[in-house]
């Protein structure tokens, strides 16, 4: 619909109001106003200005009695005085009042229509529309025209800097969030992940807030008639951070599609809440992530990539601009997605880590308590040449693989996680998709090949009825045979050629882990502290 829509209710007066704009119309605005090009694949290609990612240090929650008592404050949460919250919405809503054009996007988060919330997202640029209208669950055409009033707005001018003399502003970025308004304004930056991740962060506290566990994770189900039978129905979750292969592992032509990064589990099962995918797209190959790969076409959104000027080929391993290349395309983009996107309830917990550092195995069959020390944790590193100023791997620790979009305390996910997973008897497993037989600079990376034979061989069972082995230091179970995956590389310390090189960095990794649990020392039980690495790691 285009034309007058009237959003006079947020002191937004602009006569040419675009609501729910077909993608081909967003081409076209997006195209004649310069805001992007048509790429070869046929995928809308723009770019992000000076941020390329997301403004983490720049995120506020306003501290008001609703919801204060619930939220998890420091430097995740940072509070944020009401009276700036009005300040930010005032700028954001004069800036929007400038533009010769807006777009509304007005959509569904939540496949689960029970749970689902309504949101609008009001902004400037055409690419923001279409991204929304892919990320977020389209209504069909009834569902819009009894759409109503929403229950959180995202005002996105993120083309006009925020204020910093303004209390709790510390740049001219900011992103704020008031969960009594419903109300949520970006300035400062048009990196369109603050949207997607901005609704994730709304969902985060609403979902825990009424018993439904709410996890940053990829998930599939297998089907009798794509794979065995003793696959059918079964689902998987994949937690990870970015990097250890959350979308790739979860894009399976073997099982269903449900979603590639956010979900919530019910008394009924799990639903994803978004429709479509935000895939990082450096490096990506038709060869190795063929799904992934043949997404990216008209109606898709290609964010700080490289083109040719000529052809408007991609270059997908160019990171001149940023490494965090990403695409949004809608759900049904991958040709096995499962529609509506719900699935039961979890089979299969995979815990994804990238260890730079060569310690952990491949796989690891996890006890509850072992599940929820290293959910708690979430684990992984950093290698050079991902950011600036890394020159050798760093351990990062993000709490339920995800701290950034948490609101409640960590420990809150995690017991609805270890409750939900006694109840439905899911199992547990960590695997490492990092390097093998050495660190980062020395040894070679797990193949995706192996990787990809070890979940095979979880969701079979093949891995569950496999041997295991303790690790003396971590107390994870190892298997020692997995089919298509050779046997000297499952028990990590025989693959390295020096196995005193070994036990130092293993002892060094499990000194980190001992100091980032410490934080929640005084919160987890003793079972679950028990259930970190065993040594007492002199580095």
């Amino acid at each position: 619909m285009a034309g007058k829509f009237d959003l006079s209710q947020y002191g937004i007066h602009l006569a040419d109001v675009a609501r729910n704009r077909a993608p081909a119309k967003m081409y076209e605005d997006a195209i004649q106003s310069g805001d992007a090009v048509i790429a070869s694949s046929g995928a809308l290609a723009t770019n992000s200005g000076e941020k390329t990612g997301r403004s983490p240090k720049d995120k506020r929650i306003v501290d008001e009695p609703s919801s204060t008592d619930n939220i998890w404050w420091g430097d995740i949460n940072i509070k944020l005085p009401q009276d700036s919250f009005n300040e930010n919405r005032r700028r954001a809503v004069e800036h929007l009042n400038t533009a010769a054009k807006l777009y509304v996007v007005d959509a569904f988060a939540g496949w689960d229509p029970q749970r689902r919330i309504k949101v609008r997202v009001i902004c400037s640029r055409p690419y923001h529309a279409l991204f929304m209208h892919n990320m977020l669950i389209r209504p069909t055409a009834e569902e819009l025209r009894d759409f109503g009033e929403p229950e959180y707005v995202i005002f996105n001018a993120g083309d006009c800097p925020a204020d910093p003399a303004v209390e709790g502003v510390s740049s001219e970025t900011s992103v704020s969030l008031d969960f009594a308004q419903g109300e949520f304004v970006i300035l400062g930056t048009q990196y369109a992940g603050e949207m997607k991740k901005g609704v994730f962060t709304i969902m985060h506290y609403l979902m825990p807030n009424s018993g439904v566990l709410s996890m940053h994770c990829s998930a599939n189900q297998g089907d009798a008639e794509l794979g065995s039978a003793d696959q059918a129905g079964d689902v998987s979750l994949f937690f990870g951070l970015s990097g250890t292969g959350k979308t790739t592992l979860s894009a399976d032509p073997r099982r269903h599609l449900i979603g590639d990064d956010e979900h919530c589990w019910s008394d009924e099962g799990v639903f994803n809440i978004e429709g479509g995918c935000y895939a990082k797209c450096i490096h990506l190959s038709a060869k190795k992530e063929p799904e992934i790969y043949s997404a990216v076409r008209f109606g898709a959104v290609l964010e700080n990539v490289v083109l040719d000027e000529q052809t408007r080929d991609i270059d997908y391993d160019d990171s001149s601009l940023t490494e965090n290349t990403r695409a949004s395309y809608p759900i049904e983009f991958i040709d096995n997605a499962k529609l509506p996107c719900t699935g039961g309830h979890p089979q299969n917990i995979i815990l994804l880590t990238c260890d730079a550092f060569g310690v952990l195995p491949p796989v690891s069959r996890l006890s509850p308590e072992q599940a929820m020390y290293h959910f708690i944790s979430g684990y992984t590193a950093k290698v050079a040449g991902t950011e600036m100023g890394v020159t050798e791997p760093q351990a990062t620790f993000s709490a339920c693989f995800g701290a950034a979009f948490l609101v409640w305390h960590p420990t809150k996910y995690a017991e609805m996680l270890a409750e939900k997973m006694q109840q439905h008897g899911s199992h547990a497993w960590l695997v490492n998709t990092g390097w093998s037989g050495g660190g980062y600079g020395v040894s070679e990376r797990i193949s995706l090949k192996h990787t990809r034979a070890i979940i095979d061989a979880i969701h079979s069972g093949a891995l569950d009825k496999a041997p295991t082995q303790a690790d003396p230091v971590f107390g994870l179970e190892i298997p020692q045979e997995c089919p298509g995956v050779p046997a000297d590389i499952l028990s990590p310390r025989v693959s390295w050629s020096d196995g005193d090189a070994y036990d130092a960095a293993a002892a060094n990794l499990a000194r980190l882990f001992h100091e980032n649990f410490a934080e929640y020392a005084d919160v987890a039980s003793e079972a679950i502290k028990s259930a970190g690495p065993r040594a007492s790691a002199k580095a």
